[in-house]
């Protein structure tokens, strides 16, 4: 049996909302992963069951290794479709708003969900949400945002609604933000939710192979070059940093999604447990931060300190507006405040 997290009267609201609607959107952050698309595919193969019309939007493109996912092929993009988006967030009598806690984590679509008159409802498990929503579900106890969605269908009493589409999409969702089960995964209740998402028939091999093993050939030798050529080791700090430029990317045919773990990759080091990965955006005029931990170094506090970000205790992300030099130097300063910690650890 699972605890009851959510609170009781945020299930009584988000029911009664249910009930209401006709039309529902669900809306993700930008640069969707694993999370924010195995969530909102989720929730949409359920809230289908239910005879309602709804659309999933995001900001831009999600990585390639992830269109397999039952229901990607109906997902509305908003940097290509934006009047169409508008008017579907215009119409909505219920927005959800999954797996982010800001409306400037969904970057040109905060304009059209902010003045929109339907009810909107926030599933997420970041730090601190902003109160933009009639009812928040925040948890950041909770693995993953699609983790929630499983509890909130449970809560409403919808368990046999969960189609083998929607229990492959939570999985999905679950297994990517938790790098595999490898973090924030040792709460017992995730593996009894696998196994009711086993009872619906998912393959939770194969999902693995999909996500995990379909990468392209510029992937792997784009892994090698960086491993050899860009891994910086600072083993006084017990740290590690990957940078990597546009230029860099374009070499090794990048597309959106190639990049992704290679934060993880130095933490296999022994006495490594802090890592960060600053990569020139492709899209825009700005470094993407990631940053993972170990143990219990808080990487979330580098993350918002130093690059206008936040997340988990070992898993987190922020971006930075400057040169590569510049987010090196603030990465170099940032070892140096939390030195302590990381020798501590």
């Amino acid at each position: 049996m699972l605890s009851k997290v959510i609170l009781q009267a945020n299930i009584d609201k988000v029911e009664t909302y249910f009930d209401r609607a006709d039309k529902i959107v669900i809306v993700t952050h930008v640069s969707p992963d694993g999370d924010a698309l195995g969530s909102s595919l989720g929730l949409y193969h359920f809230l289908s069951v239910h005879e309602k019309t709804v659309n999933v939007i995001v900001p831009n493109a999600f990585p390639d290794f992830l269109r397999w996912m039952p229901g990607a092929k109906d997902i509305i993009r908003y940097d290509k479709y934006a009047e169409f988006a508008n008017k579907l967030i215009a119409e909505a009598d219920v927005i959800c708003c999954l797996d982010f806690n800001a409306l400037s984590r969904i970057d040109q679509m905060a304009d059209a969900v902010r003045e929109a008159p339907g009810r909107k409802v926030m599933i997420d498990h970041h730090l601190n949400p902003e109160p933009f929503c009639r009812v928040t579900i925040s948890h950041p106890e909770i693995s993953s945002t699609s983790e929630l969605i499983f509890r909130l269908i449970c809560r409403l009493g919808c368990f046999d609604d969960i189609t083998l589409e929607g229990a492959e999409c939570i999985y999905t969702g679950m297994m990517t933000d938790t790098g595999g089960f490898t973090y924030n995964s040792n709460n017992r209740e995730i593996y009894f939710i696998i196994g009711e998402l086993l009872s619906k028939g998912i393959d939770k091999d194969e999902i693995y192979r999909k996500v995990f093993n379909t990468y392209s050939e510029g992937r792997l030798r784009l892994m090698g070059y960086v491993l050899y050529e860009k891994m910086q080791v600072y083993p006084q700090f017990r740290s590690a940093l990957i940078c990597l430029s546009k230029n860099e990317q374009s070499k090794f045919q990048y597309v959106k999604g190639d990049t992704e773990g290679f934060v993880n990759m130095p933490l296999q080091m022994k006495g490594i447990c802090f890592s960060v990965f600053l990569r020139e955006d492709t899209d825009k005029n700005m470094i993407k931060v990631s940053l993972r931990s170990v143990g219990a170094f808080p990487c979330n506090k580098v993350a918002a300190e130093f690059f206008n970000g936040g997340g988990h205790l070992n898993a987190s992300g922020g971006e930075f507006y400057g040169s590569m030099d510049e987010a090196i130097d603030l990465f170099k300063q940032a070892l140096v405040k939390y030195e302590s910690l990381l020798l501590k650890n």
